[in-house]
């Protein structure tokens, strides 16, 4: 069975080099390709020109959907559905809804948050190409790694690697799927 290839994997010793790195790819017009680091790297998201996330806005926007629905859920309820008069109170009293509103408004927001992380980050995802890769098993440990993908229109393996050693890589290796 033949190998396709699917980028080209680039690895560095510390923060600094990998940092000057990805502004380099990301001024050389790649798009498909990201860095893996084994701690946070200050401003990195920047030096990759990754725009913000969407996540505290769709988080936001799905806590008010929620937030309003339960309102309206016990208004209709206590008002439309089983009104209970007892000893003259109303029937839509704010004071009684406030703790069902209010953990429905965090429960579907905690929710929308953790489940969109997965979901805008691609997750689960069991399998990667770079896992084939021995050099990739110290991305969590002490090792940077950049990898580009075959799929980006401006990937060119010479140019590529060439590239990513001119970034300073302590080796680059190509990735197979």
């Amino acid at each position: 069975m033949a190998t396709k290839l699917w980028g080209v994997l680039a690895q560095y010793e510390n923060p600094a080099e990998i940092f000057h790195a990805c502004e380099k790819v990301r001024d050389s017009g790649y798009s498909k390709w990201d860095a893996c680091v084994p701690f946070p790297v200050h401003g990195l998201d920047k030096a990759m020109g990754v725009p913000a996330s969407r996540l505290p806005w769709i988080v936001l926007s799905v806590g008010l959907f929620g937030s309003a629905f339960m309102l309206f859920f016990e208004n209709w309820t206590m008002s439309i559905a089983y009104p209970i008069i007892t000893g003259g109170k109303p029937l839509f009293s704010l004071p009684a809804f406030v703790p069902v509103w209010y953990e429905i408004t965090v429960l579907s927001s905690c929710l929308t948050a953790f489940f969109g992380n997965w979901v805008l980050n691609g997750l689960p995802r069991p399998h990667h190409p770079a896992f084939n890769s021995k050099a990739f098993e110290r991305a969590t440990d002490d090792k940077f790694f950049i990898m580009v993908e075959a799929a980006d229109p401006k990937f060119d393996l010479e140019k590529t690697k060439a590239l990513l050693g001119e970034t300073g890589a302590s080796s680059v290796e190509e990735l197979e799927n």
